[in-house]
């Protein structure tokens, strides 16, 4: 029988995690399947190992497990495939399928869209966009984001789009915004590239405000990019995508 496990990365913050867990019971309702758990891969309950050991309860034979994460790295790519290993390991019966995270797509587009028109802040013809990640030591992150950056590029009349991260990669978030001051730009509109609010979110908005105390450009601070609709169409649509795949990855 077939299960399938939401893996999210969890927080600290209650409102997160209840953001998460709302997500992920408007996905369960529209995807077939017998049986479907969420785990949370730190900071949360139930854990990853949790949500496992329900699906092993409630009778299923393959678990298909599916990343809630925007990027890959070192969570998709290390983190859960180790953890899914041992577990299955454990339960040698079961077979995993571990799918992908919601990566490069072109209606993430959309979402970014409207986060800036959601401002109602007319936007001017030097406007720019700053896309602001999580950070990783992972190369991917990068990559990814800059290809989601360059799709904004194409699809909106904002032809200046740019990415930061919050740790780790660069360039930072503090680098991004001393050049902003260097361009010929009116408007910087800031789009935390985050499932949910917390800590990040608090050190964006603190750096934002000290900035707008100077001389420069107009810094507008976005909405989240957040459990939209439209991320949950894909991931609905990945998700269904792993049901009917046939091979078996075990994240070895």
């Amino acid at each position: 029988m077939n299960a399938i496990l939401y893996i999210c990365h969890g927080s600290r913050v209650k409102q997160a995690v209840k953001e998460a867990g709302a997500f992920i019971d408007r996905v369960m309702k529209k995807v077939e399947a017998p049986i479907q758990e969420l785990g949370f891969l730190e900071l949360a309950e139930p854990s990853l190992e949790e949500g496992f050991k329900r699906c092993v309860e409630q009778g299923a034979s393959t678990i298909m497990a599916v990343p809630v994460l925007l990027l890959t790295a070192a969570h998709a790519k290390e983190d859960i495939p180790s953890e899914l290993h041992a577990l299955q390991a454990r339960f040698p019966n079961i077979e995993v399928r571990l799918g992908h995270p919601i990566g490069v797509h072109e209606k993430i587009v959309d979402v970014l869209l409207e986060r800036i028109i959601e401002t109602s802040i007319p936007v001017k013809e030097n406007a720019m966009v700053l896309l602001v990640g999580r950070g990783s030591s992972d190369l991917d992150v990068k990559r990814d984001l800059t290809k989601i950056a360059n799709l904004f590029s194409e699809k909106s009349m904002i032809k200046h789009v740019e990415v930061c991260f919050l740790a780790v990669a660069e360039p930072s978030l503090d680098h991004a915004l001393e050049r902003t001051k260097q361009v010929d730009v009116e408007q910087v509109f800031v789009i935390p590239y985050l499932f949910f609010t917390g800590i990040l979110m608090k050190k964006i908005e603190g750096r934002l405000e000290k900035i707008n105390e100077k001389t420069g450009p107009d810094y507008i601070l976005c909405q989240y990019l957040g459990y939209h609709p439209l991320v949950e169409d894909i991931l609905i649509e990945q998700t269904r995508e792993l049901l009917h795949k046939r091979g078996i990855n075990h994240g070895k």
